[in-house]
């Protein structure tokens, strides 16, 4: 019984996704709007600082203020 739940399942969660892929239409991110104004592109750099750097210094500080916040005593 449990193999054909599981793979009714499957066939319904394939079947909804290929109905999304094909109902959905494309961005047509190709033209340009009346308001598009497109920013200046970064440099490595500064791509590196933004996407890598900054979020592993922000997960140390936050890593670090819970581990000087915490409240619980360790039991020896």
């Amino acid at each position: 019984m449990d193999k054909k739940n599981a793979l009714r399942a499957g066939a319904v969660a394939a079947g909804t996704t290929l109905m999304m892929l094909l109902m959905s239409s494309p961005a047509l991110a190709l033209t340009r709007d009346d308001g598009d104004d497109p920013a200046p592109k970064l440099e490595v750099v500064e791509t590196l600082g933004l996407f890598v750097l900054a979020p592993l210094v922000l997960f140390g500080v936050i890593a670090g203020l819970v581990m000087v916040l915490d409240k619980s005593r360790k039991k020896a």
